[in-house]
């Protein structure tokens, strides 16, 4: 039976148009979008944004087999039928937009409009995903032994996340703050259980989603620069957008260009 996730409900008075679910990434919560993202998507539409398990506020579990990655898509659209919601446009930031994605192809008529930021497909091939397995283990088992603020600690050095370092003193706090709120056991068993090695591959499947698709990346972000410009090749309806002068986390280090981006395609009939 899935568990029931925890939604952070914004907008919806006079809201017009379907409602916009946000799905975080790794470490993440709902509130990791920013005061300004959330606020300004609210202005026009009904926002969910919604705790994935294992993190914030959502139920806890160190059962690997509660993380499989079609069993938390299905408690993601189970928040949609508790709201009402037929279909929604999907919004994901790297672990919330593999799962996006996998709506598009698995539950298309769930997902109006998809955003995908610094995000992808998993890994094409057996030994791609094989190798992703073994390190993402190595990092659970950080996780288990150090606890949540050495690993965070590393986490955040990697050079993936090194634009981030120019943000505001308070606004680096705050995310650390929220990260430390997760409980290390239970991401490590979401590691382990819906990692990059672990979920399906999506890259054969990309030329089936017929939904409109944008993708956004950082310019500062090379590695989900290039993903991006390879899933633009093979998604039938998509444009991507690049951000100057921001890396892996645009909402949170450009969210004006991001609302920029996002807003308007969100909009188009």
């Amino acid at each position: 039976m899935p568990y029931r996730l925890r939604v952070l409900r914004k907008g919806g008075e006079g809201a017009n148009g379907p409602p916009i679910l946000l799905l975080h990434g790794f470490t993440g919560c709902a509130e990791a979008w920013g005061e300004g993202v959330l606020v300004g998507l609210a202005r026009e539409r009904r926002v969910l944004a919604v705790d994935l398990p294992g993190h914030g506020e959502s139920p806890r579990s160190n059962d690997t087999a509660r993380y499989g990655f079609e069993g938390v898509l299905a408690e993601v659209l189970q928040v949609l039928d508790r709201e009402g919601v037929a279909s929604a446009d999907w919004v994901g930031y790297s672990m919330g937009g593999r799962l996006s994605l996998g709506a598009a192809v698995l539950h298309p008529d769930r997902v109006r409009r998809l955003v995908l930021e610094s995000t992808s497909p998993g890994l094409a091939t057996p030994e791609e995903r094989s190798r992703r397995r073994r390190m993402d283990e190595g990092l659970a088992r950080r996780l288990e032994s150090e606890g949540m603020e050495r690993f965070v600690d590393a986490w955040m050095e990697q050079p993936l996340f090194a634009s981030q370092a120019r943000l505001p003193g308070t606004v680096l706090r705050d995310a650390h703050r929220r990260r430390l709120r997760n409980d290390p056991n239970s991401l490590a068993a979401c590691l382990r259980g819906m990692g990059t090695g672990s979920q399906p591959s999506f890259w054969d499947r990309l030329p089936e989603v017929r939904t409109e698709t944008l993708l956004l990346t950082g310019a500062l972000d090379p590695k989900y620069e290039e993903l991006a410009r390879r899933m633009a090749l093979r998604l039938p309806t998509v444009r991507h957008l690049s951000v100057p002068d921001a890396g892996h986390a645009v909402h949170l280090e450009a969210p004006r260009a991001w609302m920029e981006s996002v807003v308007p395609f969100l909009a188009e009939p």
